[in-house]
């Protein structure tokens, strides 16, 4: 065997300890999935109760209408759990879009298939500590990855997800904003809530 195809040896045993032994299972389980996870996820802890959350990331959203957003659905996958007969601690799903940033996403047969992150969607949960946590896709490390037609657009949007969780001072906190997924109607009528 050449020399140098033994990295190939080696990388391959490594590989294989990774996806079929204990080691690999601790080593994807403690390192690498934390890793991707931080990589392609950002969290943080938010300092209001979760509907407060939820409803000032509605508002910021709405604030960021010179942009093109608006608020697309709010969603309550862990209702949806417990009607079922399940029981899971509280999930909220905001859906917001901006057509000034989908549009030229879908103009193009190479990057319609980010029509799959449409709409935008924050959630707000509640985890096992007491605390409530938001989660977005990393949208400026995705951006890395998709070509020079959608990195800037993913920049515009990762700039504005940091407008969505900042918080502003508001003398009343504002009021949680029930829309259906798809508009605020019901019938899925005119108001297609950006996307």
């Amino acid at each position: 065997m050449e020399r140098k195809n033994y990295k190939y040896v080696v990388l391959a045993v490594l590989a294989g300890m990774v996806i079929f032994t204990p080691v690999g299972g601790v080593l994807l389980d403690k390192i690498i999935a934390p890793i991707t996870y931080s990589a392609f996820f950002k969290v943080t802890e938010s300092p209001y109760a979760l509907e407060e959350t939820t409803a000032r990331i509605q508002a910021n959203i709405q604030e960021l209408s010179h942009k093109g957003w608006k608020l697309s659905g709010l969603r309550s996958p862990s209702k949806a759990v417990e009607a079922a007969g399940g029981n899971t601690l509280p999930v909220f799903l905001v859906e917001a879009c901006s057509t000034d940033y989908s549009g030229p996403l879908l103009k193009l047969d190479k990057t319609r298939i980010f029509s799959i992150m449409m709409p935008c969607t924050i959630t707000v949960y509640k985890n096992d500590d007491g605390k409530i946590y938001i989660g977005q896709l990393n949208a400026e490390v995705m951006k890395l990855f998709f070509g020079a037609e959608a990195a800037p657009i993913l920049q515009a949007v990762a700039d504005d997800q940091a407008e969505m969780i900042n918080w502003k001072e508001r003398a009343v906190p504002p009021p949680l904003i029930r829309t259906r997924p798809g508009g605020g109607g019901g019938s899925g009528g005119a108001d297609t809530g950006g996307c």
